[in-house]
């Protein structure tokens, strides 16, 4: 374990100059290392994960993202070493995941409310999206989305983690999976259990939907893709009682109007931002992880197996998942 005084005061980390997209990233050395606030822990950061958002927020895209320059990153895997002010349920030298700011580098910050341990016999890798995969999954599926054995649920991106999530889940409670991914990436996703897989860039993905349904629609979609897949997800849900979840806007902006709802698409819309549930639910996180938990103690939830590459390629992995060209979860090693 580190100790206090080994912390070195910089550290190597990725730095995103402008809101030109990741391919602009580049590694530095002499970062400062952050120090820990109040209710939050420095941990040495063995895995950081990589997600869609870090391509959004590189772009400028991101709902209430950063102002560059900044230090990307909003995954991370790794030991304690440093505790801020009144954290007390922690100790230096705890293994813990968890979501904050500046994972592409050698340590980082975290909110200690909203840490989980890493399950034991993982490695530190194997946790990475426990929590911006599997609880944004958990809470898309169970907590907003109300999912019921036998209802239809259609998840979009299946290939990526949380699709892939997602898909596990589902199944696990009993429901017929229809999935879309691109072409590419079908036998992937049935090899997780999906009964039917779309081609996401289908312009008759809804009429496909309705089909399998004969005609009823799914019961809950999960939508993180955005654009015209919203619209497609909206149309294909069950009338009156549909359940859409937003939790992505990969694909780009797409609204939906009272009026729609109103008279086109008698549906539920829900937003979900896992973040945003982190910091304003934390009971609600608190009973997704002790879910969780009872997931991988049942073998339902299998330790996580992450494309893993050096930090420095960084820049080139953020660039092939932003072209799609990815497939599951995907991590940078300090």
């Amino acid at each position: 374990m580190v100790s206090a005084t080994d912390i070195p005061a910089t550290m190597r980390a990725l730095w995103q100059p402008s809101l030109s997209g990741p391919r602009h990233m580049r590694l530095i050395a002499d970062a400062p290392v952050p120090e820990p606030g109040l209710g939050e822990v420095l941990i040495k950061v063995t895995a950081a994960g990589v997600n869609f958002a870090d391509v959004m927020r590189s772009n400028g895209t991101y709902g209430g993202g950063p102002v560059a320059p900044y230090l990307p990153g909003l995954e991370a895997v790794g030991q304690i070493v440093r505790l801020g002010a009144e954290v007390t349920a922690l100790e230096r030298g705890n293994r813990v995941v968890g979501a904050g700011y500046g994972a592409f580098a050698e340590y980082m910050v975290l909110r200690a409310a909203g840490v989980a341990p890493v399950p034991a016999g993982w490695t530190d890798e194997q946790a990475l999206g426990l929590i911006m995969n599997w609880v944004t999954a958990l809470a898309a599926l169970k907590t907003l989305g109300r999912i019921a054995a036998g209802e239809v649920v259609l998840i979009h991106a299946a290939a990526g983690g949380v699709g892939q999530a997602a898909v596990r889940l589902a199944k696990h409670f009993g429901a017929t999976v229809i999935a879309s991914a691109s072409a590419g990436k079908h036998d992937a996703v049935r090899a997780l259990g999906a009964d039917h897989v779309l081609d996401h860039g289908s312009a008759d993905l809804a009429a496909e939907v309705l089909r399998q349904t004969d005609g009823r629609g799914a019961d809950l979609v999960l939508e993180s893709v955005g654009g015209e897949s919203f619209r497609a997800s909206v149309t294909a849900a069950k009338r009156v009682t549909g359940r859409v979840v937003v939790y992505g806007v990969a694909g780009g902006e797409a609204t939906i109007s009272n009026w729609e709802l109103n008279f086109r698409h008698q549906i539920h819309v829900i937003g979900l931002h896992i973040g945003v549930l982190i910091e304003h639910s934390p009971q609600i996180f608190a009973e997704l992880m002790t879910e969780l938990s009872a997931l991988i103690a049942a073998g339902v939830l299998p330790p996580g197996q992450p494309s893993v590459h050096d930090l420095a390629d960084g820049p080139r992995v953020l660039a092939e998942l932003e072209a799609r060209a990815t497939i599951g979860k995907l991590a940078l090693r300090p």
